[in-house]
């Protein structure tokens, strides 16, 4: 089992694998939607990488977690209450030609994309959600407040932010809430008063179409660098699972499977090759992983993970050209009546669960193997990636660096 759960939260004050796809698991959808939703997915892995590769780079030897798909939901739902060049800069960003598709198209196509996940797998287990947290002296737009609510099911809930104590419980109660326990201290204590927060989350769990065997995990080494070496819980299957050697790149790969219509690949790059590896991440190269794997028996071993990671992106968005549009010259006058709103932080905040967990506790079939022929043994035990997607919607879920799995 894989649980991941991602808050990203934008606080204003005032001043393809597109090959690898499942079977439709709702074919009476009608062709509308399909094509809305599909047409998203260039955009967001595009979006997704770039976001990545910056998020890396500005965290060197670090653990790195994010979920694309909910950051660019985030922001394309601020750009409902922006105005004039900042709300055609927030979309282009995200890599929407507007002479392409109408702003009306894109919040269209992220409405179904966030049906689609949240209802057309019942073997996954995923919740998301917008809430809008609003200083009780201001009044949301009427048009921001009914297109919120539209097209992202956006909550607004009245706080007082002049008592920073008892929102900070506010909004920690309602995460606690809405990520099954799993997030329960967001903010210790506001640090600065605030008009507004919008808080984005995902809460993410998904079973093993194959499971690893609990009673096979072992603590062995994992070696962060050249020089630290720490201790993990390795979990281990032997079974037919897709894999490469990539011949391109300096790295290994298998791709496992949930049940139903999430896929993941776990990627090793060669010693000291996880940053060469993630610069080369595109569409391209997931489009000829997928054409070029094949199947075979693998001894394989993953670490038993669980991480978290807090920072503030705004740097990051920055680097992207994306701060400029939040922080300085932006004009979100659509958002609340009689103020003029800016962003002052941007803050992402994720955690990551991986586990042997799969549709039961035994372990899987074992497969007969070929006395003439040893399987292969892939093991990750230093900095690797983990790239989750959703096969229907062809969206970016998830993008993990793992440095230290401790």
């Amino acid at each position: 089992m894989l649980l991941a759960l991602y808050t990203c939260i934008l606080w204003l004050s005032t001043g393809g694998l597109w090959t690898v796809q499942a079977q439709d698991p709702t074919a009476d959808v009608c062709m509308c939607m399909s094509n809305h939703h599909r047409d998203l997915a260039p955009n967001n892995v595009d979006f997704a990488f770039g976001l990545y590769k910056h998020l890396v780079a500005s965290a060197p030897g670090k653990n790195v977690f994010l979920s694309p798909v909910s950051i660019s939901m985030a922001l394309a739902m601020l750009s409902l209450g922006a105005r004039g060049d900042t709300r055609t800069q927030i979309l282009q960003s995200l890599g929407f030609n507007l002479t392409e598709t109408s702003e009306v198209g894109v919040h269209q196509s992220f409405w179904n994309l966030h049906q689609l996940l949240r209802e057309s797998d019942t073997s996954l287990e995923m919740t998301m959600g917008n809430v809008l947290f609003i200083n009780q002296s201001l009044e949301l737009q009427d048009s921001f407040s009914a297109d919120t609510k539209r097209y992202y099911e956006l909550d607004a809930l009245a706080t007082d932010f002049q008592d920073l104590a008892r929102a900070s419980r506010q909004i920690n109660e309602y995460i606690k809430n809405k990520t099954h326990g799993k997030i329960v201290d967001l903010f210790s204590e506001l640090d600065s008063p605030a008009m507004l927060i919008l808080v984005n989350y995902i809460f993410f769990k998904g079973t093993w179409a194959h499971p690893f065997d609990q009673e096979s995990t072992r603590e062995d080494n994992f070696y962060v660098n050249e020089t630290t070496l720490v201790k993990v819980p390795m979990m281990f299957q032997s079974s037919e699972i897709k894999h490469l050697n990539d011949q391109v790149l300096p790295c290994q790969l298998v791709q496992l499977d949930y049940m139903g219509n999430g896929t993941v690949f776990f990627i090793l790059p060669d010693k000291g090759k996880v940053d060469t590896v993630i610069n080369a991440l595109n569409r391209n190269t997931i489009q000829r992983w997928s054409d070029s794997l094949t199947s075979g028996h693998v001894d394989l071993y993953i670490p038993k993970v669980s991480i978290s990671r807090a920072y503030d992106i705004g740097s990051l968005l920055e680097d992207m050209s994306i701060a400029d549009l939040l922080y300085n010259q932006a004009n979100f006058s659509g958002i609340a009546q009689g103020v003029q709103l800016k962003v002052s932080k941007v803050v992402h905040e994720a955690m990551l669960q991986l586990d042997e967990k799969g549709v039961m506790t035994a372990a899987p079939t074992a497969v007969p193997r070929n006395v003439t022929s040893e399987p292969l043994t892939i093991q990750f035990n230093r900095p690797f990636i983990v790239m989750i997607f959703d096969n229907f919607t062809w969206s970016s879920l998830f993008l993990v660096k793992v440095v230290n799995p401790t």
